[in-house]
């Protein structure tokens, strides 16, 4: 029984990486089309974000299947907790560059004269997501405890995106349009940080077992 569970529970962590293989590409592609303006990317991440959806119902139903098979406990228990809400973590990551393909659509459709460099902010979340993996892949509490302590740079960020663009509505009343679009592709980002620290704190769970959400 004990060796059939970790054959299992090594099926699910190979499951889990390659879904986050796959997000972290699309997100990566989202934002190389917002910066080459490359439409034609846009429209494949907005296209393909189902095999996502479908992936991540495939990696929950195997967790499910399982816990009612071989009631695990201990760490066993913690890491198919932690991958069920970090497969969901991943599946709304992956909404989100999609979101950020389809606001760069928008605005390409709009002729919108109105941009904003999201490249350090972008880089700052990438790093994250790909620290958050690690973590999980390495069993590295340092790191996630790191990734964690990075979202605040990813806030700041966001803020100073946000004051700018209230600065170029007032004058540029105009194009109020376009650059709340572009300021939804900076919330877009900070909710991609904050679910990539919700995947940083399951780790830490999974290595520590305590929950450190909300502290």
């Amino acid at each position: 029984m004990a060796t059939h569970l970790q054959k299992q529970i090594e099926k699910i962590k190979k499951e889990i990486l390659s879904l986050g293989a796959m997000v972290e590409d699309r997100f990566q592609k989202a934002i190389y089309a917002i910066k080459v303006e490359d439409l034609e990317l846009a429209q494949k991440i907005i296209d393909t974000d189902f095999q996502i959806d479908e992936r991540e119902i495939e990696v929950e139903e195997e967790c499910l299947k399982i816990l009612a098979l071989y009631q695990p406990v201990a760490m066993d228990l913690r890491f198919l907790v932690a991958v069920v809400k970090i497969n969901n973590d991943l599946e709304r990551i992956a909404d989100y560059a999609a979101n950020i393909a389809q606001r760069f659509k928008t605005s390409s459709q709009n002729k919108a004269k109105f941009k904003y460099d999201y490249t350090a902010m972008a880089d700052q979340a990438a790093k994250m997501l790909r620290m958050s993996l690690d973590a999980l892949v390495h069993l590295n509490v340092d790191m996630a405890y790191e990734v964690r302590d990075m979202d605040k740079d990813v806030n700041l960020m966001r803020n100073e995106a946000y004051d700018s663009m209230k600065r170029d509505i007032r004058n540029q009343p105009e194009m109020v349009g376009d650059i709340i679009n572009m300021y939804l592709i900076s919330r877009h980002l900070e909710r991609i940080g904050d679910h990539t620290t919700n995947i940083s704190e399951e780790v830490i769970y999974l290595i520590e077992g305590e929950i450190i959400r909300h502290s």
